[in-house]
Parts: C-alpha cells; sequence; structure tokens
C-alpha cells in the first residue's frame, strides 16, 4: 500500500495556487502525474500525493516544474477567489472513488477530444496537401499540353511549308517538262519538213530517170525475191541412248559401291515386308519403308506426341520385326507415358536381337543406352 505525502507546502494569490512536495529521493523517470480541474495526483512509488482541490482549476493552462528533488505546481484558478483550505475536508471514501472517477472520465473525454481534433487536424492537411498536389499536376499537365500544342502547330507549319516547298518543286518541274516537250515538238517539226524535203526531191529525181531504166529495175527485184525464198527442210529421227541407272545421278557422279549396298538393304527390307498388312493400302511407296516411319517416329517423339509415335513404330516393326532400334524407340515412348511393362517388354526384345549379333552387351547397359539417347 503507498505512503500518503503529508510534508508539502502551498501558497496562494487570488489568481494561482503554488504547490511544493518532495520527491524523497525517487527518481523523475518513475513520477507519474495527474491533474483535473478537481483533483490533483502524484504517483512515485512507494508515495502518493492526492489533493481533491478546494475549488475548480484550469488544467489546462496549469504546470509542473520538477528539479531539485521537488515539483513545483502553478495551478491557476477558474475564479479569482482566496481559497480556505488546498483540500476540501469532511470528505469520505464514497465522495474521494466519486470524484476520482469522475476526473478520470473527464480525462478520457478530453483524450479522445484531442485524439479526434489530431484526427480532423490531420485529415485538413492532407486534404490541403492532396489539393495542392492536384493543382500542381493540374499545372504540369497544362504546361504540357500546351508544349504538345505549340509542338504540334509548329510541326503543321513546318509540313505545310514542306508541302508549299514540293508544290512548287513539281510546278518547276512540270514548266521545265513542257518546255522540254515544246523543244522536242519544234525539233519534230524541223525534221518532218527536212524528210518531206529530201521526199520531194528524190521523187523528182526519180521521176527524171524513170523512163531510162524500169525494165533493168524489175528484173533485179524479181531475181531478189526468187533467191529470198528458203527450200523446205526434210524429215527425219534422232535415236539417244541412255545408260539405265536406278539412282538419279550421272555415272560420273556416284558412288558405286555405296549404291549397290544401299541396293541391297532394301531388297532385303522389301522381302522382310509382310504385304499382307492393311494399312499398306493407303500408303505411300516411301512410307511403306520402315527406316521412313523410324524417322517419322522419332520426329513425332521429339514433339512429345507419343501416341503417334507408337503408331508410326508399330507399322515399322510390322513391316521388319528385325531391327532393335524400332523396339527401343517404343519403348523410350512407353517410359514417358508410364507404362513400365511394355517398356521392359520393348527392351528385352531388343536385347534379344542384338544378342544374336552382340552377345556381350548386358541388359542394364542397353537400359542406360537408351535414356541417353532420348535423354531422360
Amino acid at each position: 500500500m503507498p505512503l500518503q505525502v503529508s510534508d508539502y507546502s502551498w501558497q496562494q494569490t487570488k489568481t494561482a495556487v503554488f504547490l511544493s512536495l518532495p520527491l524523497k529521493g525517487v527518481c523523475v523517470r518513475d513520477t507519474d502525474v495527474f491533474c483535473t480541474e478537481n483533483y490533483l495526483k502524484v504517483n512515485f512509488p512507494p508515495f502518493l500525493f492526492e489533493a481533491f482541490l478546494y475549488a475548480p482549476i484550469d488544467d489546462e493552462s496549469s504546470k509542473a516544474k520538477i528539479g531539485n528533488d521537488t515539483i513545483v505546481f502553478t495551478l491557476y484558478k477558474k475564479e479569482a477567489a482566496m481559497w480556505e483550505t488546498l483540500s476540501v475536508t469532511g470528505v469520505d471514501k464514497e465522495m474521494m472513488q466519486r470524484i476520482r472517477e469522475k476526473s478520470i472520465l473527464q480525462a478520457q473525454e478530453r483524450a479522445k477530444e484531442a485524439t479526434e481534433a489530431k484526427a480532423a487536424a490531420k485529415r485538413e492537411d492532407q486534404k490541403y496537401a492532396l489539393s495542392v498536389m492536384m493543382k500542381i499536376e493540374e499545372e504540369e499537365r497544362k504546361k504540357i499540353e500546351d508544349m504538345k500544342e505549340n509542338e504540334r502547330i509548329k510541326a503543321t507549319k513546318e509540313l505545310e511549308a514542306w508541302k508549299e516547298y514540293q508544290r512548287k518543286a513539281e510546278e518547276q518541274k512540270k514548266i521545265q517538262r513542257e518546255e522540254k516537250l515544246c523543244q522536242k515538238e519544234k525539233q519534230i517539226k524541223e525534221e518532218r519538213k527536212k524528210i518531206k524535203y529530201k521526199s520531194l526531191t528524190r521523187n523528182l529525181a526519180s521521176r527524171n530517170l524513170a523512163p531510162k531504166g524500169r525494165n533493168s529495175e524489175n528484173i533485179f527485184t524479181e531475181k531478189l525475191k526468187e533467191d529470198s525464198i528458203p527450200a523446205p527442210r526434210s524429215v527425219g529421227s534422232i535415236k539417244i541412248n541412255f545408260t539405265p541407272r536406278v539412282f538419279p545421278t550421272a555415272l560420273r557422279e556416284s558412288q558405286v559401291a555405296e549404291e549397290e549396298e544401299w541396293l541391297h538393304k532394301q531388297a532385303e527390307a522389301r522381302r522382310a515386308m509382310n504385304t499382307d498388312i492393311a494399312e499398306l493400302c493407303d500408303l505411300k511407296e516411301e512410307e511403306k519403308n520402315p527406316e521412313w516411319l523410324k524417322d517419322k517416329g522419332n520426329k513425332l517423339f521429339a514433339t512429345e506426341n507419343y501416341l503417334a509415335a507408337i503408331n508410326a513404330y508399330n507399322l515399322a516393326i510390322r513391316l521388319n520385326n528385325k531391327m532393335p532400334l524400332l523396339y527401343l524407340n517404343r519403348a523410350a515412348c512407353h517410359l514417358k507415358l508410364k507404362n513400365l511393362h511394355k517398356a521392359i517388354e520393348d527392351s528385352s526384345k531388343a536385347y534379344r536381337i542384338m544378342k544374336r549379333h552382340l552377345r556381350l552387351i548386358h541388359p542394364t547397359k542397353l537400359y542406360k543406352l537408351m535414356l541417353r539417347r532420348f535423354g531422360m
């Protein structure tokens, strides 16, 4: 329980009360002061000072000064009068509690009013700042619009000037073309006059010479007409023999050994091909080749179309079931589709086919080779 402080001193005038309260060695940071119109409390543990004031004071203008281990209060009275005592006498506990609660409510209301006033002032400041910013932005926008308008007017003037310059240049070119045409027409007229004059002079000369050499001229013209007609060509045929070639390249550019090997492989593939397959009816010749189907399946695998790649490998296997790469590629497609049993089955078939030629390859190495081939 806190200790009540009674060794304080106070003085008064008609307008103010001066109260001096010793702190008794307590740190200033641990001191708590609470003051309202009718109540004053100073809490500095383990000490407590309470005063139920004789008359109301102006708590907003009142002051408290802490220094030299003492608190000095300057309390301004609301009404100018001399007090008989600092605290009201004859106050029971219930009345004290009511005064405390009333003081706390007044302090809370004032704090709420102060908070609301601060918030309102802050809102007003924000509105003012926003209006100022909007005004500045409007001025900037207007300035930019003015600059754009000035640039547009300037560009329009330059364009009009350029069009005027182009029009004058076109007019100048038109005038020059007309002058050239006039000059050409004059030259053509002069040349026509010269040609007409020459033709007249020739006609006059031919009239003078016509009675003398008319028969001889006709003889020479008839001979020239007979000499100018060529004789008809004779009909014949030319036979051309070509070297029989399977490849379209010329014999001098081909490699006979490699071509013969390719033809031999194609013949073996055709012999191994089952011609009774119904799907082959709608296919072209090149599509009936297992190698072509294998390449087609590889392209579909690269585009992640695994089902279509499996169909291509299936048809290729039906055409030639002795190519281990077809089984390996189909196993890779099944592996991508999580069909593990089918992938193992195709890998085993490929292993059995290759085992006939290479008996040293282990199935695990074959699986690793397959995974490395398709980047899995």
